[in-house]
């Protein structure tokens, strides 16, 4: 069987570690937030993105600028589990980072929660 080249890429995680033969779970969250006042809003969520990457179960943070729509920037968030976004999300650096939003931004952020899915998911 020829592998092709996702199936190579796939493999040669799996060989240097990045990637167990078992199966697994993340969960990833993204958060829009459309700012009032920009400059204000980066500073609260850069913030807040440092500090959420130490929080246990994090596997990584990242703070996004649009390109195309005025204002508007996405936090994307990588979890262990399900289990451990939702216990940040009721953390005091959550409620603490939405309190400092308030004055910030034009609508309520927009949050959304995905769960991963494998190939096997597929099939």
């Amino acid at each position: 069987m020829r592998l092709n080249r996702a199936n190579s890429a796939m493999l040669k995680m799996y060989e240097w570690g990045f990637m167990s033969s078992g199966d697994v779970s993340i969960a990833v969250v993204t958060m829009r937030f459309d700012a009032s006042n920009l400059a204000g809003l980066v500073a609260v969520l850069s913030k807040y993105v440092v500090m959420t990457r130490m929080h246990p179960g994090c596997r990584n943070v990242d703070l996004l600028l649009s390109a195309i729509q005025d204002n508007r920037v996405l936090v994307i968030q990588k979890w262990d589990s399900v289990e451990a976004q939702r216990v940040h999300f009721d953390s005091a650096l959550m409620v603490e980072m939405a309190k400092s939003c308030k004055n910030l931004l034009t609508k309520a952020p927009e949050i959304e929660l995905f769960d991963s899915m494998s190939s096997h998911d597929l099939a």
